[in-house]
């Protein structure tokens, strides 16, 4: 359990800072109450999580062999495909995830004539974030690692590595977004992927 949990722990970090998710949580706690949003944002993530471990959960009950190769591929095809991402990206800190957060917060909050309340901000930030985080690679590697390691461990070491950020989001979002190089951090997360192919493909054999 303790693998897993690490695992959850470290691949959600290092894969969270900066993402699109990231951002949306430090907009929102520049314009909001950064408790609300974070309860918002946490609250997301966590439900996320928990959903993305049941269905890692469907994908274990499939043949193991089957199992263990295909978190082996997705492993090391997020982690090339991450890799390849950051050689192309420019060194200094960035902001293509952030322009793109930005720019949904304002579609949303352009729709929104009157003064909200604490709930309705809660539900936003909780909408938002679990909209943006759909799809994402984190959510893939959540699956995969719920399919092969512990899930009471996936859970808990995703869901605090989600806390953690989003807490970081919330509170200085804005000068870690100016000093952030989303090449040096999606390059972490390509090669923190690849190791944990390996692990995987270790621990298989």
């Amino acid at each position: 359990m303790l693998t897993a949990f690490t695992a959850g722990l470290l691949l959600i970090t290092v894969s969270e800072l900066g993402d699109k998710t990231f951002f949306i949580a430090a907009i929102l706690a520049m314009r909001h109450s950064r408790k609300l949003i974070f309860i918002g944002v946490t609250a997301a993530l966590a439900a996320m999580t928990i959903l993305s471990v049941l269905m890692g959960q469907v994908v274990s009950l499939l043949p193991k062999l089957y199992v263990y190769y295909a978190e082996i591929v997705l492993f090391v095809a997020f982690g090339l495909k991450l890799l390849y991402e950051a050689s192309t990206m420019p060194a200094k800190p960035c902001c293509d995830e952030a322009e793109e957060a930005l720019e949904v917060v304002n579609k949303a909050e352009a729709k929104i004539r009157r003064k909200e309340s604490k709930l309705a901000v809660v539900i936003k930030a909780f909408v938002m974030t679990f909209v943006a985080e759909w799809g994402d690679r984190t959510q893939f590697a959540t699956i995969s690692l719920a399919a092969g390691y512990n899930a009471f461990g996936v859970t808990t070491g995703a869901i605090l590595g989600h806390g953690i950020c989003a807490a970081i989001a919330v509170t200085c979002g804005r000068l870690i977004a100016k000093r952030i190089s989303e090449r040096r951090l999606t390059a972490m997360g390509g090669l923190l992927f690849l190791l944990f192919a390996l692990v995987s493909y270790l621990e298989g054999v």
